[in-house]
């Protein structure tokens, strides 16, 4: 059987995970030179500081969280960019908002514009789904969470979109409105969207 060549072995990942870090490479024993002859030859391109990409992976609208989720496999895409991807809002946010805990360690800055938030306790495990991106798995609260996280963190987010969200999150999931509750609970912010959800009633 003939002995697969090191840079076959680079471009099968990138075809396979559609999108990897730089690191991935040494758990394969293969030196980082490899990405750099790979980029120069024009079959990889650099995504950013440590990640590559295949030059023919398919690109979506929600690429930018892919690459997230690949910079930051512990965070979780949370508020303005979890509405985007759940169409629960007009916004569209020129950053990645991104969930991590207290004592997570914070990103370094980089292309990727990302703002992260902090959470614990349920508040940041509970709700949280896996979407699979460009072959990338993806960590995205689920609707009913994140809008209750948009009440509970209205000062960074605005009133009005927590407002909107809530009213989109009421057309789209009319049988989601006591998980809705139960996200507002655990958000602590059950009081505070009562009043406008009995508005909307």
């Amino acid at each position: 059987m003939p002995k697969v060549s090191k840079s076959k072995k680079v471009l099968d990942m990138a075809r396979k995970a559609g999108m990897f870090r730089a690191r991935e490479l040494a758990k394969q024993g293969i030196p980082r030179v490899y990405l750099q002859r790979l980029e120069q030859q024009g079959l990889l391109v650099r995504e950013g500081r440590g990640l590559y990409a295949h030059p023919a992976a398919k690109i979506t609208e929600n690429h930018s969280l892919a690459e997230a989720a690949k910079r930051m496999s512990h965070g979780v895409v949370c508020l303005l960019s979890a509405l985007r991807f759940h169409e629960l809002t007009t916004q569209n946010p020129s950053e990645i908002w991104l969930t991590i805990g207290w004592k997570a360690r914070a990103p370094k800055k980089d292309i990727l514009p990302l703002r992260i938030v902090r959470m614990s306790g349920k508040s940041l495990t509970e709700g949280v789904e896996q979407h699979q991106i460009e072959g990338v798995s993806v960590k995205i609260y689920n609707p009913a969470k994140t809008v209750a996280d948009c009440f509970k963190y209205r000062n960074k987010v605005g009133l009005d979109v927590a407002l909107e969200a809530l009213r989109d999150y009421r057309q789209k999931h009319r049988g989601g409105m006591d998980e809705l509750w139960r996200f507002a609970n655990i958000c602590r912010v059950a009081r505070i969207m009562r009043p406008y959800l009995e508005a909307l009633s």
